[in-house]
């Protein structure tokens, strides 16, 4: 789960635990099956939680389900920040960004799900990785890196590689997961206007520890 500072008494402390079961619920049912359609009471008992308790932190189970995806998105893009911090290379955060994401559908297989389910409208939502993808694309493009002229349409063909990626590794398992990402990886560089032999070597640049 992301994390915040921690509240200051009890109260709050409990109420914090109260929200983060309810989001943690949420979560898996996105994660599981992608259906919104279960009821509050379902929703509380899974959390452990009771149904009066509900509204004391959503107004609507599409809320908790759209807080839900949010969170998830956030955890992401931390996960990102704790283990490419000292890249300075745009085209090098890119490339280990679609990576790292083919080995999360291993060790992070409720996070990718949400992703997998619910990551399309996210793309260009301004929170999690697809704020941090656009950050890099902009200094990117800023730097001369990259050739594309727009930042926005590179979001959305990165996203949507992306979220073809995470489709892949959850439904042809058999394919070898870091070869494919890199591939991916090699033409997506190329696209933003890498020459050939430079996106080649930057997708297969030694990855920092993987997730």
């Amino acid at each position: 789960m992301s994390t915040s500072a921690p509240p200051s008494n009890r109260f709050e402390r409990r109420r914090a635990e109260t929200r983060g079961a309810l989001v943690r619920a949420a979560r898996q049912i996105l994660a599981e099956s992608g259906d919104t359609s279960a009821s509050i009471q379902v929703i509380a008992e899974r959390a452990d939680v009771g149904f009066g308790s509900f509204y004391n932190h959503f107004d609507s189970k599409a809320e908790l389900f759209e807080t839900a995806v949010i969170d998830a998105f956030e955890e992401f893009g931390q996960a990102f920040d704790e283990r490419l911090t000292g890249i300075d290379d745009p085209a090098e955060l890119v490339a280990a960004g679609f990576r790292l994401s083919a080995r999360m559908a291993d060790s992070h297989p409720e996070l990718m799900q949400v992703l997998r389910r619910r990551g399309l409208g996210h793309i260009h939502s301004g929170n999690g990785l697809a704020r941090r993808a656009l950050r890099d694309l902009q200094a990117g493009i800023a730097s001369g890196r990259f050739t594309t002229p727009d930042p926005v349409v590179a979001l959305s063909a990165l996203g949507g590689t992306l979220l073809a990626l995470v489709e892949l590794r959850f439904a042809r398992p058999e394919v070898d997961g870091d070869e494919a990402a890199a591939n991916l990886a090699e033409m997506v560089l190329r696209m933003l206007g890498l020459p050939a032999d430079d996106a080649h070597e930057v997708a297969r640049r030694p990855l920092p520890d993987a997730v």
